[in-house]
């Protein structure tokens, strides 16, 4: 018998439960996606024109490791501007999207052992990143019945003396929740008290409705202990573009830095050329985005709601969150059904965390023609139950 020569921590890694689902609707037709959290919107045209004439330019080389000065500055200045937070280029890194950011944080951070605090449902990656990093991540609950909020005494709770960090992403993937502000104040408290960092993924931070965006690293005395996860997928329908960043105090960055430069080395050079466009020329395409998710928003909301299958209004990114099993069914037997049956992908609650079952995730980043054609399939499969 051949001798299985992986590590323990990643044999003990599953796929990503949204990716099985992908893989499966891509061999089918006729299928309606709310599957993917990717927007359907292409990259507005000078993000595409200015990664094209950096190409022809011969823009084909590497940059430095940390990323262009420029894009540094540009992020700098932008988050001054939203959210009165000071970053110096020298304390941001460009990554490969979000993801890399993530890694990058977790990596830097964690001895084995160390404890992360992780509110779910949350994004399919958190727990296996510290898994990978070695760390143990600790589930923390919240609740539809208070709108998928932070649960703060929860989260104290389960502060021991191994936690090492909390990973907060607000607004959230997969439920919509935008974080009240005087819930992210008692994180900082908490953050204070016990000598936490938080790892605050604000990937859909200009996808908010109705509300404000609080950027952590903003809320006084936070900044020395927030790494900050940020990018251009969402924001600027850029996800195939893979550039992201991630900003912290001088000490975490020079740490980050290393494990960037030993596995990556650099972001794509002409996706940083094409951020910068996207920065400063753009955010008139970033509101009439968020305008048209606003509308889609509203309308598979208020579907889902009439359906019977109970949804909280989520106030960020572009998901609803609805609650299944008053079918009578699990998610994942009502995703797999759906798909078969009515050929509508959506994701089963239970790929975000414990606190997902009973739930499906609904990307509304479709065209709202599809949403009410999902709409009218979800409808005759739950009368058929």
């Amino acid at each position: 018998m051949q001798k299985d020569y992986l590590c323990q921590k990643v044999r003990g890694l599953h796929p990503s439960i949204i990716r099985q689902f992908f893989d499966i609707a891509a061999t089918m037709k006729d299928i309606i996606s709310l599957g993917i959290g990717e927007p359907d919107f292409t990259t507005p045209e000078p993000i595409v024109n200015a990664g094209m004439e950096a190409l022809r330019q011969g823009q084909t080389h590497y940059t430095s490791n940390i990323g262009m000065v420029k894009l540094r500055e540009a992020i700098g200045a932008h988050l001054q501007q939203l959210y009165g937070v000071t970053y110096q280029p020298d304390e941001i890194i460009i990554t490969v999207g979000g993801s890399e950011a993530l890694y990058l944080a977790t990596t830097a951070l964690l001895e084995n052992g160390d404890e992360v605090i992780i509110p779910t449902p949350c994004f399919v990656s958190y727990q296996p990143e510290v898994t990978l990093a070695g760390g143990i991540p600790v589930e923390v609950p919240t609740c539809m019945e208070e709108g998928f909020n932070l649960n703060i005494p929860a989260i104290e709770k389960a502060i021991t003396p191994r936690t090492r960090a909390v990973i907060v992403n607000s607004p959230n993937n997969p439920t919509g929740a935008v974080a009240a502000h005087d819930c992210m104040l008692e994180l900082a408290r908490i953050a204070e008290e016990h000598d936490l960092i938080i790892i605050s993924d604000e990937i859909y931070d200009r996808l908010v409705y109705g509300v404000e965006h609080t950027c952590f690293p903003a809320l006084p005395g936070m900044q020395k202990r927030t790494i900050l996860v940020g990018g251009f997928s969402k924001d600027y329908a850029m996800t195939g573009w893979r550039l992201g960043y991630i900003a912290a105090p001088p000490e975490l960055i020079k740490g980050m830095l290393l494990i960037h430069q030993y596995t990556i080395m650099t972001a794509p050079t002409m996706s940083q050329v094409a951020g910068i466009t996207a920065i400063l020329d753009c955010e008139g395409h970033v509101e009439a985005m968020r305008k048209e998710y606003d509308s889609r928003r509203r309308l598979i909301v208020d579907g889902l709601n009439t359906i019977g299958l109970p949804t909280v209004e989520p106030h960020g990114a572009f998901y609803a969150f609805p609650k299944v099993n008053v079918t009578g069914l699990d998610e994942s037997t009502f995703a797999k059904r759906l798909l078969n049956e009515k050929k509508v992908a959506v994701v089963p609650g239970i790929a975000f965390g414990r606190a997902g079952e009973g739930f499906v995730r609904c990307s509304y980043a479709t065209a709202a023609d599809q949403i009410e054609e999902a709409l009218d399939r979800i409808d005759q499969f739950v009368k058929s139950l």
